[in-house]
């Protein structure tokens, strides 16, 4: 189970591209700016709100500094093994095939529950553009989940059977759509601080941190979820110019603005509208997403920002724009789905990677005969994504994949380390500054944010992993292709499958 695929045959196949190294620090900054700016700023809000207070602000700084640190280490690996499979396949080369595995395994439960938590997301911005637009009240047992005062959330549903239908038919999001989509959000942000940040209160920021620096923490740990996509930038090392000195400009630099375009819309709600928690009768914050908070939302005379699904459209209507914020619960709703299609297409990319590297049955690799997509995992991944957003309200979905997420992230920092000692010798056309700090402090910043998540997320990935550990030891470990002689790797562009989308770094969220 320590058996590790050679580094040699992963790169055999991607030496066989030919990339032209075009991209300056200018067109990296954009591409990750693209890549990170979109659901979490919209959806996250009123979650870190209720956690933190004003304090948000700062749980923004916290996530960002995480992410930059351990976007140096994924730069690294992504620039020396240019391949697809992400984390799984540098692990399985650094540390063997029992860690690749945990690492694919939890970048599933990243990708599919994040689908699902955008979908909710779309479904908060959507049923409120409806109901402001058209004047009509849609009962929430429909457009809620039983964790968030509902029954099940159709909307959400939907839109995820939707997107899943879309993959196998074998869709195709060309780069101008996305674009289009990525300005389409950005437009949207820069809207509302135009109109918001001029007329802040700050006595709004008192108590900067109602609940306290665990508080916080915890806002930062869900928040996360709003700046993943920054890698992006790092699997677009083998089309940069001079990678060792661009590479560090277009991460930190995206980083650097987004945390400055995002710290400028939560000062927007908190300086308008407030982003006080709401307490239970002891002083504490209740959980977002929860029965209780739902009850107690339900009770105010007057809303709360915290009791928003859709807390910047709210927060434009409370301080007289109400078409300005219908306008952007219009963009949400446009934008949101090609996200959600990306994340189940990175879902289904790394099912195909492991299947094709015999842990799973080959079955999850079969491809249409007619649409020519690999429609058994596809359906298997709508399906559950369906679920996730039907039942679970967006909160509990982002700190579940954030789990997975942070998880695959220290195992890449921690790679980094390892193949330093072990193969100092080995080509990199980049280097992680400073890494004797920098893979230490990127290791021990996702596990701060891990440990600063719920309990009942911590406990979920943990029967995840369980899970995962069973699969393996009843399956993988005696059909892995390397453990039979087998090392060989395939690239995406060679041998796999036609996809229905076009394989972009990174996804926006």
């Amino acid at each position: 189970m320590w058996r590790v695929k050679p580094l040699d045959a992963i790169l055999a196949t991607a030496e066989k591209k030919s990339l032209h190294r075009s991209l300056g620090p200018f067109q990296l900054t954009m591409l990750g700016i693209g890549a990170i700016i979109g659901t979490g700023i919209f959806v996250l809000t009123a979650e870190a709100a209720q956690k933190a207070g004003p304090g948000m602000i700062l749980a923004f700084i916290i996530a960002g500094f995480v992410c930059a640190v351990a976007a140096l280490c994924y730069a690294e690996m992504a620039a020396m093994v240019p391949v697809s499979g992400s984390a799984y396949t540098y692990s399985y080369a650094v540390m063997g095939e029992l860690l690749a595995w945990m690492v694919g395994w939890a970048l599933i439960l990243e990708y599919a529950v994040a689908a699902g938590a955008v979908s909710v997301g779309w479904s908060g911005y959507v049923v409120g553009l409806i109901e402001n637009a058209f004047a009509i009240d849609i009962p929430d047992m429909l457009v809620r989940g039983p964790f968030d005062g509902g029954m099940v959330n159709l909307p959400a549903m939907g839109i995820a059977l939707l997107v899943t239908a879309l993959l196998v038919i074998g869709t195709r999001e060309s780069a101008t759509v996305n674009a289009f989509l990525v300005a389409i959000k950005v437009a949207a942000l820069m809207l509302f601080i135009v109109l918001a940040v001029p007329v802040i209160k700050m006595e709004n920021f008192e108590p900067f941190m109602p609940l306290g620096f665990a508080g916080v923490s915890a806002a930062a740990a869900s928040i996360f979820f709003a700046y993943v996509g920054f890698d992006a930038v790092s699997t677009a090392a083998e089309e940069t110019k001079n990678p060792q000195r661009n590479m560090p400009i277009g991460l930190i630099g995206s980083l650097g603005v987004c945390t400055i375009f995002y710290i400028l819309v939560a000062s927007g709600v908190i300086g308008t509208v407030g982003a006080q928690p709401v307490l239970d009768a002891s002083g504490a914050g209740l959980r977002p997403g929860s029965p209780e908070l739902s009850a107690a939302c339900a009770s105010l005379a007057d809303s709360k920002v915290v009791c928003s699904k859709e807390a910047l459209a709210w927060t434009l209507r409370s301080i007289g724009w109400p078409q300005i914020g219908n306008l952007i619960g219009l963009a949400a709703g446009l934008a949101l789905p090609s996200v959600i299609l990306m994340m189940m297409f990175g879902q289904t990319r790394i099912f195909f990677v492991m299947s094709r590297d015999g842990l799973l049955p080959p079955v999850l690799s079969k491809v249409h005969p007619k649409f020519k997509t690999p429609h058994v995992i596809t359906i298997i991944t709508g399906v559950f994504v369906a679920l996730f957003a039907a039942f679970f309200p967006v909160g509990i979905l982002a700190d579940i994949s954030n789990s997975g997420t942070l998880f695959a992230f220290a195992m890449v920092a921690i790679a980094v380390l390892v193949l330093r000692r072990t193969d100092p010798g080995r080509k990199r056309p980049f280097k992680t500054p400073a890494v004797a700090i920098v893979a230490p402090l990127a290791a021990v910043g996702c596990i701060y944010l891990f440990v600063s998540l719920p309990s009942e997320t911590q406990l979920m990935f943990v029967g995840w992993a369980l899970i995962g550990l069973v699969v393996y030891f009843s399956y993988g470990y005696r059909k892995s292709h390397v453990a039979h002689g087998s090392p060989e790797t395939h690239e995406l562009d060679t041998d796999a499958p036609p996809v229905p989308v076009p394989p972009m770094p990174g996804t926006d969220r």
